[in-house]
């Protein structure tokens, strides 16, 4: 019974990681505005869609030739220098500017590098967590305001099918999650569900195999989310993925649940909060729908929705999961962020056509 509780502790501080990264992401829509961070001259443009789907699919191409090529230092190294960067795009818009050298926040770069170090030289959980946050909310705001209504459904919808696919049909995705086990990079969050768990003290990983998997899903900063291996006992989980009990569930075992609560810490990955948080902001700087009054914050009510519609999508995934039953994690969490966007914009008085962007 403790155990159970402290699982579902986990669960309730899964949802918390997922509400900062939405939340952080929409106080970061008026700065990273006024700052001209916006990636692309044509938000409105669906074919943006296309080209971040492609980047997506280079990005997992070069990352498996890479652990086939031995080449896991460099894949550590691109993903830090990520989380510096966008780290030093979320730093400079909340620290002050106390001291400047040109037009660099000194006190911003210095808080980003301080992050990356931390990550090379202590990769605790709590470190990979709190910098997952960090960066999951200023990708979220930066690819929000550049991906006006329809694009940014358009990514989502093609994400949560090429995640469906890369799970249930190639299986590339188990590859991918086997490469990145020992890596210690915040493609992942972790939520111990004991005190006495510890990330770095995780030992040499053992392959992923269909049975072993648990969830799936991919996007982010090629925030495919990735597998780590638990520690005591739980099995290794892909891509936003809380894990298996240590034996692996028998049938008969999930249909109480009782031993697939067995587990060490739940992982999710990090692309599964910033790909349905890409339409909160989307939807909140975008749709003329008018605005709540929430302090230090852009949002409305349909951006409210897509927050509401993705967490109902994650507490499914997260029953599925802890009943033994292996799921792709963007299906879920995109499909509920786009169907709370939808009926937000509803409640609004918005027209499913204007919130669909055409």
């Amino acid at each position: 019974m403790n155990h159970r509780i402290r699982v579902f502790g986990a669960v309730a501080a899964t949802v918390g990681i997922f509400l900062s990264v939405q939340i952080g992401a929409l106080a970061l829509i008026e700065p990273f505005y006024e700052s001209e961070l916006q990636a692309v001259d044509d938000p409105q443009n669906p074919t943006n869609s296309v080209v971040y789907f492609g980047i997506i699919l280079l990005a997992t191409a070069f990352m498996l030739a890479a652990f086939k090529y031995d080449l896991q230092l460099l894949i550590r190294a691109m993903v830090v220098g990520v989380s510096v960067m966008l780290a030093w795009f979320v730093f400079d818009e909340l620290v002050p500017s106390a001291v400047t050298v040109g037009s660099i926040n000194l006190l911003a770069a210095l808080a980003a590098l301080g992050l990356g170090m931390a990550l090379l030289g202590y990769p605790e959980w709590y470190v990979i967590d709190l910098s997952g946050i960090v960066m999951g909310a200023g990708a979220a705001a930066l690819f929000g305001i550049s991906f006006g209504l329809l694009p940014a459904i358009l990514l989502l919808t093609v994400l949560a099918v090429y995640d469906a696919i890369s799970v249930y049909g190639t299986e590339h995705m188990l590859d991918l999650a086997e490469g990145v086990m020992d890596l210690k990079i915040p493609v992942i969050l972790i939520v111990p569900t004991s005190l006495s768990y510890s990330y770095l003290e995780l030992g040499e990983s053992d392959p992923v195999s269909n049975d072993d998997a648990a969830t799936a899903s991919d996007g982010g900063e090629r925030d495919s989310a990735d597998a780590a291996e638990p520690s005591g006992d739980a099995e290794p989980a892909v891509d936003g993925v809380p894990a298996e009990a240590e034996d692996g569930p028998t049938e008969a075992e999930t249909d109480d649940g009782a031993d697939s609560l067995e587990r060490d810490a739940l992982y999710i990955g990090l692309g599964d909060a910033i790909i349905p948080s890409i339409l909160v902001v989307s939807a909140a700087f975008f749709l003329d729908a008018g605005h709540l009054d929430v302090p230090g914050m852009v949002v409305n009510l349909p951006a409210l929705g897509a927050i509401v519609g993705t967490i109902f999508g994650l507490l499914v995934l997260m029953y599925m999961v802890l009943k033994g039953r292996p799921h792709a994690g963007l299906p879920l969490l995109n499909g509920g962020a786009i169907g709370g966007y939808l009926l937000g914009a509803l409640a609004s008085g918005v027209s499913v056509l204007t919130a669909l962007g055409f």
